[in-house]
């Protein structure tokens, strides 16, 4: 973001009899090299206030050579000079690729992280601020991450979050816009490349901070928070393809021995008993317990990412975050993020979900007003628990009418995204091949005549996917002999059932 001068103009009065009136850009460049701090000021504080919304004079000051003669006053022993200098290039940078990339090729990055140590709020800000505008070009994600996360956990992360004192968020005013600004650009920087979601996973200090910041929140009623938001939103995007990126020794050790490299738990007890019979299911919760009481404890850096103790406080947001949609909408991505593929640990933190965190009443709360992109992770959260739930029908009884509801029925209806259809048929299709209450609501609650609409409806690749999902469930509704009845009482055959 860019940033209009602190206290307006007044202040520079008496460093320049008449303010900004006789100066323009190629004097305002050449002040920043006098020997005089007050010149040095007015050519910064000039430029900040003509590139707070101009982008050819933003393009003008590069020409100029404003960036070189900028990042050596980064480090002025005037501080004033510093703040005006680092405010002028938050200007010059934000929105502009070019002069990012200048600053970065002067070796802006170093000077910055040396002029964060200062103990100086209004620099911090203008700093923390210069980051996160650099950390939305996705050419400079690797390199700021590599020059920037460990001194920025140190200085600002783990002071500001609670970390590093008395575990409680002591924040006034400026440094709540320093963290927030820094937790924005670790939000950027976590989309990135693999290589930078490992980078930031191994930072010492960097996951535990959020972790804190977010629990810490939660416990004095601030959900709301948009630092709570950055925070989530980054944890969300370190948990992604977490269990193909997580260490090995890691994974081998949530994974348990009795995994081959080709099987699940599941393809190695089928030979003895069935998946569904009583004996399964306690040979699971068994070796799922002994893994979990091991994990539990005392998770540290990365390891949260996959602690049964996260599960927890998504759940808490999901539940006391009414506003703020981003949130929750990361929360939910989070969690589907780790409860997703055919992983056991998918399962156990889908089961733990399920069972004692009792997430579903949560989620489809949300589901009831969610928009097209908070439906995407939700939908895909529930498509995750459903594949892992132990009890299907319980299930079944909790999830059918909410998610027909979502579905389109005739070509008049408000119809969510293509993936969220696919989503929700998804869910519908892995409760009905192991529950029959699922097939019967299906039909109770008018699912039928959606999902023969959804099927028919092939004008578009996206409308394609979504038809042969519904084909694939429709089919597996014929196999509930006992329903056929109810089927032709609405005026369907077999043959709609099963033609593809």
């Amino acid at each position: 973001r860019a940033v209009e001068m602190y206290n307006g103009h007044g202040t520079l009065l008496g460093h320049h009899a008449g303010g900004f009136d006789d100066i323009d850009l190629p004097s305002a460049v050449k002040y920043l090299i006098a020997s005089d701090p007050n010149l040095q000021v007015l050519g910064a504080a000039y430029l900040q206030h003509k590139c707070y919304s101009d982008s050819s004079a933003k393009k003008q000051a590069r020409s100029l050579q404003a960036m070189p003669k900028l990042v050596k006053l980064f480090n002025s022993p005037n501080q004033e000079v510093q703040r005006h200098a680092t405010g002028a290039m938050r200007n010059l940078i934000y929105d502009n690729a070019e002069n990012k990339l200048a600053l970065v090729e002067e070796n802006g990055i170093y000077e910055l992280m040396r002029t964060l140590r200062e103990p100086d709020d209004e620099l911090r800000k203008n700093v923390t601020g210069i980051l996160w505008n650099l950390s939305s070009s996705d050419n400079l994600k690797d390199r700021l991450a590599r020059d920037t996360l460990e001194q920025l956990t140190d200085l600002v992360l783990v002071p500001l979050s609670g970390l590093g004192g008395s575990g409680v968020i002591q924040q006034n005013p400026s440094e709540a816009e320093i963290f927030y600004n820094s937790t924005g650009f670790l939000r950027n920087l976590s989309s990135a490349s693999q290589q930078t979601r490992q980078k930031m996973r191994e930072c010492h200090g960097l996951v535990d901070s959020m972790i804190h910041y977010v629990n810490s929140s939660l416990e004095v009623g601030k959900s709301e928070d948009k630092s709570v938001e950055n925070a989530v939103c980054v944890l969300r995007n370190l948990s992604y393809r977490l269990y193909d990126e997580m260490p090995p020794s890691s994974l081998q050790r949530l994974e348990g021995h009795r995994r081959n490299a080709g099987g699940t738990v599941t393809g190695e007890l089928v030979g003895c008993f069935s998946p569904q019979s009583k004996k399964a299911r306690e040979h699971y919760l068994n070796a799922d317990i002994v893994t979990f009481t091991e994990v539990s404890k005392d998770p540290k850096g990365m390891e949260w990412l996959w602690n049964p103790q996260i599960v927890g406080i998504y759940n808490r947001l999901l539940q006391r975050c009414e506003l703020n949609k981003h949130t929750t909408e990361a929360a939910s991505g989070a969690l589907q993020n780790i409860t997703a593929g055919d992983r056991r640990w998918a399962g156990v933190l889908s089961r733990l979900a399920l069972e004692q965190e009792r997430i579903l009443n949560p989620v489809l709360d949300r589901v009831r007003t969610a928009d097209h992109h908070q439906l995407r992770s939700l939908t895909g959260l529930i498509r995750n628990l459903s594949r892992h739930a132990r009890n299907k029908d319980e299930m079944s009884t909790k999830v059918v009418s909410h998610l027909i509801e979502k579905l389109p029925g005739s070509v008049g209806d408000k119809a969510p995204p293509a993936d969220v259809i696919v989503n929700i048929i998804a869910v519908l299709n892995n409760l009905v091949v192991e529950s029959p209450m699922a097939a019967r609501d299906i039909v109770y609650f008018d699912g039928l005549r959606k999902l023969f609409f959804i099927k028919k409806r092939r004008d578009s690749s996206d409308n394609e996917k979504s038809s042969r999902a519904a084909a694939s469930l429709l089919g597996n509704m014929w196999q509930y002999t006992k329903l056929h009845r109810d089927f032709k009482m609405k005026g369907y055959r077999k043959e709609d059932f099963l033609s593809l």
